[in-house]
């Protein structure tokens, strides 16, 4: 598993995240508090508080992990 933090500043940032997610073979979930939702659900992830930094959680291995993290490069934050 291999876990990043991202921040979507936009609708077109959830749009691009969700699209990244879509193409990934494997699952992948957004943590944000006490909601987990899964990452390919643009309505899951439009129903979280995106104000701050959300926590990326990608199942598979490293390299899913990292193919994904390239994708969404430019969303990536600290938390």
């Amino acid at each position: 598993m291999t876990e990043f933090y991202a921040f979507l500043h936009s609708v077109k940032d959830v749009k691009q995240f969700v699209t990244s997610a879509s193409l990934c073979p494997v699952d992948i979930d957004v943590v944000s508090g006490r909601y987990t939702v899964d990452a390919k659900s643009i309505l899951g992830l439009c129903s979280l508080d995106l104000d701050k930094p959300v926590l990326v959680r990608v199942y598979g291995s490293p390299e899913d992990g990292s193919a994904f993290r390239d994708r969404v490069r430019d969303l990536i934050t600290e938390p």
